[in-house]
């Protein structure tokens, strides 16, 4: 009997994570060896700043090759796209003016950024982002498969806002297992989970959000007893104030259009960024700006920049008031404080929330990774782990129908804890009526008209009565992450209608699956792009490091070696503005194979300088 030989093939490994879906960076981390850490390849923080540049041929560059292009090509680079996710053009209004990239409105009230004559949601570019991300965490665990993501999102986050997440996940490839408040998710990775009990205040401030929650935690379940914020207010906001300070001082030394040149802003906002950071650190720092015709230098105090970062941080301490309020708790039960978000860092934000809770907040773990490695956890606890914890998170906002003369009917008040339900009898207001239009919103005024309209959706087959006499039962269904179904049903004849509430300014489920469709019609020509893209940074890395050390390998080397290491960068420089995957790839391996001698070359150099002068046992 002859057997047959089968060959092994070794299945790749299966894992959760944790993402961060930030404002200025994005990461992801994940549950392992009972303790949850961020992923990141060998050398890298695993951090992905969250911008996107699209070039007008070729495919996008996110991270820090993108932010790279800011100056360059400011009306393409785009940046804290988190804060235009799920929102309106009439909700960013105050962001316009200092924007160096366009934005434009749908009929169906979407936000859209033009690209080279090309339309991109926030969804889209946010995919790419978490695409970005994903990719470290392919090549920091050698080619996992990830099978499901736990995404973080703002406490105070709506439901446009939610659904637009899960949105751009979707596209990117990935099943999200939960949507979890960002709060929470520091709260987790604090250990505060640990605690037998306690009340917790969670103050984030991220790049474009601000949000704070308190939660009491007892026997590990986390109950969020309210949450409060505001989603146009971070780092971003005090990088504006220096911003403003630019362009106030230049006004009288440059022609007007250049303050509002989009190579001027982004320049200007990438200098207000290094001053803000830098500042949290040192006493004072000179914030400067070069650009043809332009070379302004201006020093700048943290006294000053606190100065002007005032009115920002008391509103986010309003917010913390409003916060304890509606939990019906004083200052002094809070028993911890949490700081996330990485303009935390300044010691402005530190010492205000330190005076405002009359406690020193925790600050133990790095404010950019606290976020994703809570969300691991979760991801962990989800998947079987055996952490045994309950989330149970609020809605930030009430939600209601719009009722006849434009009032709300409230079904689900802020601060409900979720998932919940509720359940309510409405009826008709004409003779003979045969359907029911309904208008679901978001929000705390009384008029719909003031609140956001999340959908609509009509109850048809209505017998016709008089006014009144319909028995309509709506439910309201809010499940763990915050998403809400809507149902509504006529008593006598069983008419029924009910609506996934996909949000007046989200995607609908045919532009995502078109937009997945495309994805994966292109998917190899995409990879293959990427790659060229990648390994044409490669090469330009390689070149950079041979032409600092050109002098050594011209001495050091033999002619042959030399001149092989000549043609190989004269190849390298020429596949620079190739395409072509095959040219690429080979100019790339010519070039570190024709380099290999001279590194071995600086590598004995070193050697011999750190040995130089000592015993052979002393080595």
């Amino acid at each position: 009997m002859g057997y047959i030989e089968l060959d092994v093939i070794d299945q790749p490994k299966r894992i959760v994570v944790g993402i961060d879906l930030g404002t200025t960076n994005s990461l992801a981390a994940v549950f392992e060896d009972d303790r949850p850490r961020v992923l990141h390849p060998e050398g890298d923080t695993g951090i992905v700043p969250s911008v996107v540049y699209v070039p007008a041929e070729g495919l996008p560059i996110v991270g820090a090759n993108g932010k790279a292009h800011a100056v360059d090509d400011p009306k393409h680079t785009i940046f804290s796209i988190k804060r235009f996710m799920g929102r309106g053009l009439s909700d960013i209004e105050d962001d316009l003016s200092t924007l160096p990239y366009d934005v434009r409105e749908t009929e169906r009230g979407l936000v859209q950024i033009d690209l080279h004559g090309k339309t991109w949601t926030p969804q889209q570019l946010s995919s790419l982002i978490i695409g970005a991300v994903l990719e470290k965490v392919r090549v920091a665990t050698g080619g996992a498969e990830v099978t499901g993501v736990v995404i973080t999102v703002p406490a105070y986050f709506d439901d446009a806002q939610r659904h637009a997440t899960r949105d751009a996940a979707k596209l990117a490839g990935v099943d999200v297992l939960r949507i979890v408040n960002e709060p929470t998710a520091a709260s987790l990775a604090y250990g505060l989970d640990q605690k037998s009990e306690g009340t917790v205040a969670v103050f984030d401030l991220g790049g474009g959000t601000f949000d704070v929650s308190v939660l009491s935690i007892e026997d590990g379940v986390f109950q969020v007893l309210a949450t409060n914020g505001d989603t146009h207010l971070g780092g971003d906001d005090i990088d504006r104030t220096l911003v403003d300070l630019a362009r106030t001082e230049l006004a009288d030394q440059v022609p007007a259009e250049t303050l509002t040149d989009p190579a001027f802003l982004q320049a200007a906002r990438l200098a207000a960024e290094h001053c803000k950071i830098a500042l949290s650190k040192d006493p004072e720092h000179e914030m400067h700006l070069s650009l043809p015709g332009l070379n302004w230098r201006r020093t700048v105090t943290r006294a000053e920049m606190e100065s002007l970062a005032r009115p920002l941080i008391d509103r986010a301490l309003a917010c913390c008031k409003r916060a304890l309020a509606d939990a019906e708790l004083e200052i002094a039960d809070i028993e911890e404080v949490v700081l996330v978000g990485g303009s935390t860092r300044m010691p402005l934000v530190r010492s205000a929330v330190q005076e405002f809770f009359g406690r020193e907040p925790h600050t133990g773990l790095d404010p950019d990774e606290v976020v994703a490695l809570g969300a691991a956890i979760q991801a962990h606890v989800l998947t079987g782990g055996t952490r045994d914890i309950l989330l149970m998170d609020v809605t930030p906002l009430s939600m209601g129908i719009e009722t006849v003369g434009g009032a709300v009917a409230k079904m689900i008040e802020r601060n409900s804890t979720i998932p919940c339900s509720h359940n309510e009898g409405f009826t008709t207001y004409a003779e003979g009526q045969t359907g029911i239009n309904f208008n679901v919103v978001q929000g705390e005024r009384e008029m719909a008209a003031d609140c956001r309209s999340l959908g609509k959706f009509e109850l048809k087959g209505i017998p016709p009565m008089p006014a009144g006499m319909p028995r309509v039962a709506v439910r309201f269904a809010l499940d763990a992450d915050g998403m809400l179904t809507v149902t509504a049903k006529e008593e006598s004849t069983g008419a029924l209608a009910s609506i996934d509430i996909q949000p007046m300014h989200g995607l609908t489920d045919e532009e995502v699956e078109t937009m997945l469709s495309a994805g994966f019609d292109h998917a190899q020509e995409d990879f293959d792009r990427r790659r060229v893209v990648d390994m044409r940074t490669e090469i330009g890395t390689m070149m950079a490091a041979v032409e600092k050390n050109m002098d050594a390998a011209e001495e050091a080397l033999d002619q042959e070696t030399f001149e092989d290491l000549l043609a190989a960068m004269a190849s390298g420089q020429a596949a620079q503005k190739s395409d072509d995957l095959k040219t690429v790839q080979g100019a790339r391996d010519l070039l570190e194979s024709a380099s290999t001698p001279l590194a071995a070359v600086l590598m004995d150099s070193v050697v011999k300088q750190a040995v130089s002068g000592k015993k052979l046992d002393e080595v």
